[in-house]
């Protein structure tokens, strides 16, 4: 048997065994005060609460003997020091590193990636140049005032994370300073920016690494057009974060540009210059330097070989058993923090396009689950939307629930006795134990199963540290997960299929290539559509 295998490993015979009996939660004695202190982790500033799992003490050294024999922490260091990973053995692939990690890692000497770290200083000194010139008066717009709005103008990873980001500190933004984002090529979505805006006050951040996506050159172009009617110039007005030397490296076009790295993808670039351009433009360079420093503090405590102390570990370990084992399709990621509105949708693409894949690094096909369906919105609006179907459907959804003890603002009201901040953080672990525990009723309506599986991260308050942090974890979470499952986490072929015919599509709308002789099935699909 192949030994990369997931199904070869020794324990996955023993977790195979454990999961036809799994924990009952809502026994006698299956949740106790004592079983909630043992199953408990401190780490990074997070508080990992995962008794409500459906896990024993046997599962738990059953998945440490997983991440043994599957090589996940040497990995994981691999990774950080530069190993190519990001390919397929055999097979034509991108074949590259896998270095997101070392845009944080300037704060302990050596880093793991010297050369890769050097790089990524050079683009923060850049960035902390561009910002202390904009707070001097360096640099203004044409008529001698201050910028007060940057709009990112990028697709998929150069727009879901750092979105996700500024939503979730938008809080300690800079006085004047805001940001805003486009990223569908539905023309709507830039009308609806641009018009709220005053262009003579605004940078836009145009961020694609290879200089040649479709949806953002067409953003771009229309921004561009925008800006001219104006009466203002483009130059100006736009900074680009791109592939050093490539089409978009242009001075003659951008005011400044920033350089991303060929081994960051996309979905994990959120700490390189995608994210923290926008994200220095509202908050200033001492908060980006905290996203880092939360970020890295993660990566180096993400090498730690013990389960039981390593959470982005434990983290992937109990979605491989919910998933592999236990046959859950899915997991909902329920921030109750509205600040974290947009960091379900983020991990969607982070998690499915990085384990969304059903070849080996080997290039076989896999025998085993690979990724789940990731989702989720804040809480507590999603108690009055689709926790019926947690609760009481018959699809088990395991749930990760993230909150904070304090609020951003500090802004309360006591009301019959607690403050909102209490009343949100109580809804949380409340609906943690309902989803666990379950209840009994005569009415079978209103019977609730119980046994389904969840844990609750919590921190004291949501800061740019503790976002760094937290966006880690995920990352190694879902890095780990691969490692175990043996497949490529960091292409994403998947999305390639649909970009070549959507080009074809367009060459014919375009009349650049009509067909020729009888009818083609891209025509009919245009005419049916109503658009050919």
């Amino acid at each position: 048997m192949d030994v990369h295998d997931f199904s070869a490993h020794a324990a996955t015979g023993k977790l195979a065994a454990l999961a036809r009996t799994p924990h009952d939660l809502t026994a006698d004695g299956g949740l106790t005060p004592q079983r909630v202190g043992t199953m408990r982790m401190s780490f990074c500033g997070f508080d990992l609460l995962y008794a409500t799992q459906r896990i024993t003490p046997e599962v738990l050294d059953a998945l440490q003997e997983l991440a043994d024999e599957a090589g996940l922490i040497a990995a994981c260091t691999a990774m950080q020091q530069g190993a190519v990973l990001n390919r397929i053995e055999g097979y034509a692939s991108e074949n590259r590193q896998v270095l997101h990690t070392a845009c944080r890692d300037l704060f302990d000497q050596p880093p793991m990636a010297p050369e890769a770290s050097a790089k990524a200083r050079r683009e923060l000194d850049k960035l902390r140049t561009f910002l202390d010139e904009l707070a001097s008066g360096a640099i203004v717009n044409a008529q001698g005032q201050p910028f007060t709005t940057m709009v990112q103008v990028g697709i998929g990873g150069s727009d879901l994370g750092p979105r996700a980001l500024y939503m979730a500190l938008k809080a300690y933004a800079l006085p004047g300073r805001c940001a805003r984002f486009i990223a569908n090529v539905d023309p709507d979505d830039a009308a609806e920016v641009l018009s709220g805006l005053d262009l003579s006050r605004t940078l836009f951040n145009v961020v694609s690494k290879s200089g040649t996506t479709l949806e953002t050159l067409t953003n771009e172009r229309l921004v561009r057009a925008r800006i001219a009617e104006a009466g203002l110039d483009p130059a100006r007005h736009l900074v680009a974060v791109t592939g050093e030397g490539g089409p978009m490296d242009d001075a003659g076009k951008y005011l400044r540009s920033f350089y991303m790295e060929d081994y960051i993808g996309g979905r994990y670039s959120s700490t390189s210059m995608v994210g923290l351009v926008t994200l220095g433009f509202v908050l200033g360079f001492e908060a980006v330097t905290d996203i880092l420093r939360g970020a890295h503090e993660v990566d180096r405590a993400a090498l730690k070989p013990d389960i039981r102390a390593n959470l982005p570990l434990l983290l992937a370990l109990l979605g491989i058993w919910n998933h592999n084992f236990l046959g859950h399709a899915t997991v909902a990621v329920l921030p109750y923090s509205q600040a974290l509105s947009r960091f379900p949708a983020h991990l969607q693409q982070c998690d499915m396009e990085s384990n969304g894949k059903s070849v080996t690094r080997q290039g076989k096909a896999v025998g085993w689950k690979t990724g789940p369906v990731v989702w989720g919105e804040p809480g507590t609006n999603g108690q009055h939307a689709f926790y019926q179907l947690i609760h009481q459907g018959t699809e088990v959804v395991p749930a990760e629930f993230i909150g904070f003890r304090h609020s951003q603002y500090g802004l309360d009201l006591q009301v019959a006795g607690t403050g909102s901040q209490q009343k949100l953080v109580a809804n949380m672990l409340a609906q943690s134990l309902a989803l666990a525990l379950g209840k009994q009723d005569d009415n079978p309506a209103r019977c609730f199963p119980g046994n389904r599986p969840n844990a609750v991260l919590i921190a004291d308050r949501l800061t740019p540290r503790t976002m760094g942090a937290l966006l880690a974890i995920y990352e190694h979470r879902i890095a780990f997960q691969g490692f175990c499952w043996n497949i490529n986490s960091f292409d994403q072929e998947g999305v390639q299929l649909g970009k070549v015919l959507a080009t074809r599509l367009l060459d014919l709308l375009a009349a650049r290539t009509p067909p020729e002789g009888a009818d083609t099935l891209e025509m009919s699909v245009l005419r049916q559509a109503g658009i050919g």
